[in-house]
């Protein structure tokens, strides 16, 4: 028999790491899984020119102008009108609570400039906190909206037509008007960090304790399930809080992001989140058996919610399916409402039901943690 090499040798060794391979499902299903999902997300669910966006249209006049301007920006395939409503005040609250991504206001004059050639005007206000979501739909409204104009009116009066007659759209480029990038990204990584850590440390902690055969002693203390699920996560609010101070200080120091909303109602926002996230981390740890389950089902699960949560892509450009699977995910919620308070300077009313989400999902996420802890480690 070769000393130095036997394939018989080898051979033996490959069954045996296939068969641990086949013990340890986690590692299996990620070797899977991992690959199947980003497949199909980047797939399917990325689009960086997302079309379809909800729209709000201002107008207290309904003439076959109006309505042609409306009927032109719907066929671009980037507007898609939910909202009809009478004032501009309407629309502002609309834009602001993130319900829609563009208020288009066509003056009750419009007709009467239009047949009078008196320079006819409309108004497009665009949410530009996410800088790529707008910008494909703002390139395209001046020449859609100029051609569907000159279809309504007569051939005389394109005949005659000058520029002073010409229509004239004005883009209003909400909270971001110089499209800069960092406005979008800077407040979303707060989110994207917190949940990487908060999640990954807090999952680690009980399996650390399993692994090295403390568990027994923490078990033996005269102490209750829901006792022990707070001593061991609220320690993770403190490492938290001084990662939110580095961010907020690097988005204003370095980044220069215009923070115009309320500093306590951010910080409580903040406080909701970190505790969903440091509870999902203390469920993932009860199914773990290793730090190494841990982790991967960590990284199991940052993936798709970084991906659908709307941080790397524009939420509004996923299909259907994946929007409502990133409504599954915390950070999806909060990116809605850092964004909210710290760019639109919005109040408790217009982030209440994200905030709303947030805490279903830290009572969900404390019922699981508590249904799975385990008093013997049998």
């Amino acid at each position: 028999m070769n000393r130095f090499f036997s394939l018989r040798r080898l051979f033996a060794i490959i069954i045996k790491e296939l068969i641990q391979m086949r013990r340890d499902r986690v590692t299996f299903s990620m070797m899977l899984g991992v690959p199947l999902m980003q497949l199909i997300l980047f797939g399917f669910a990325i689009n960086n020119d997302p079309k379809g966006l909800p729209a709000a249209l201002v107008t207290t006049s309904q003439d076959h102008y109006s309505r042609a301007m409306v009927s032109a920006l719907e066929m671009t395939g980037y507007y898609r009108f939910d909202h009809v409503v009478a004032s501009a005040a309407e629309g502002e609250a609309l834009i602001e609570n993130g319900t829609v991504s563009f208020v288009v206001t066509i003056p009750s004059d419009f007709a009467r400039r239009v047949a009078r050639g008196n320079n006819p005007q409309i108004l497009i206000e665009a949410d530009a906190t996410d800088p790529s979501v707008a910008s494909g739909a703002i390139s395209t409204l001046s020449t859609v909206a100029s051609q569907a104009l000159l279809r309504e009116q007569s051939a005389e009066a394109q005949a005659r037509r000058d520029q002073a007659s010409a229509l004239e759209v004005i883009v209003h480029r909400r909270y971001n008007p110089e499209g800069i990038t960092q406005y979008n990204i800077v407040p979303g990584l707060l989110g994207v960090i917190l949940q990487m850590t908060m999640v990954m440390m807090t999952s680690m902690a009980l399996t650390r304790e399993t692994e090295r055969g403390t568990m027994e002693n923490l078990l033996a203390m005269p102490a209750s399930p829901m006792e022990i699920m707070l001593g061991k996560v609220l320690p993770y609010l403190l490492v938290g809080a001084v990662q939110v101070v580095v961010v907020l200080a690097a988005a204003k120091l370095l980044f220069s992001v215009p923070f115009i909303g309320s500093l306590p109602l951010l910080l409580g926002s903040i406080l909701v989140f970190v505790l969903a996230l440091v509870l999902l981390g203390y469920t993932i740890s009860t199914v773990s058996r290793t730090q190494m389950q841990a982790m991967q089902l960590t990284f199991f699960y940052f993936l798709p919610s970084l991906l659908l949560s709307g941080f790397m892509f524009p939420f509004r450009g996923m299909p259907g399916w994946a929007q409502t699977l990133g409504e599954l995910f915390p950070l999806t919620h909060f990116l809605r409402v850092i964004r909210a308070v710290m760019l639109k300077g919005a109040d408790h009313a217009a982030i209440g039901s994200e905030m709303v989400v947030l805490w279903l999902f830290v009572f969900f996420f404390a019922a699981m943690a508590l249904l799975r802890f385990r008093r013997t480690l049998d």
